[in-house]
């Protein structure tokens, strides 16, 4: 997909589809601090994940920061039990994914409320995601079109109604 050809309204629709009960993207981080971020999670989950702080013992994220490739999330140790958490707003199975190429850090989550991702469902949302990673890498050298409406959905998925 090049850069131009970036359909992000598609993009993460298709995310969406994929993941029933939303997802998270963090996109070319720096330090701690993505160059774009969605989050497409249950209003009431993202409300009582802010309010209780579990940003900082998420295993997800722990997974992510320390790692690269992907992993189901019944496979983290969640000792604070945040994914028990996330069961009871309807993110039951889930699978994060990171990504060190082109010298850049992007990671993502997805969830669903009904079974397990396969292999096939992994390996599709990952080489997605590469190719989301891939085209918004080069800031610099993206459309200015682009970064604007990578900065408008970043708002409209996250915040709807925003």
């Amino acid at each position: 997909m090049a850069q131009s050809k970036l359909d992000l309204s598609k993009t993460l629709g298709e995310f969406k589809d994929r993941a029933s009960s939303g997802y998270a993207m963090g996109l070319h981080i720096n330090f701690t601090t993505p160059a774009y971020f969605f989050q497409s999670y249950p209003r009431p989950w993202l409300d009582h994940y802010s309010k209780t702080g579990l940003l900082m013992n998420d295993p997800t994220v722990s997974w992510c920061f320390e790692n690269t490739g992907f992993c189901r999330w019944s496979d983290l140790e969640d000792p604070a039990g945040i994914l028990t958490q996330a069961a009871a707003y309807g993110m039951k199975y889930g699978m994060v994914y990171a990504t060190d190429a082109g010298g850049s850090h992007s990671m993502a989550g997805f969830a669903r409320p009904d079974r397990e991702y396969t292999d096939a469902e992994i390996s599709e949302l990952t080489a997605r995601f590469d190719i989301l990673h891939e085209a918004t890498r080069d800031q610099a050298s993206l459309p200015a079109g682009t970064v604007e409406q990578l900065k408008k959905m970043s708002i409209i998925v996250t915040h709807p109604g925003s």
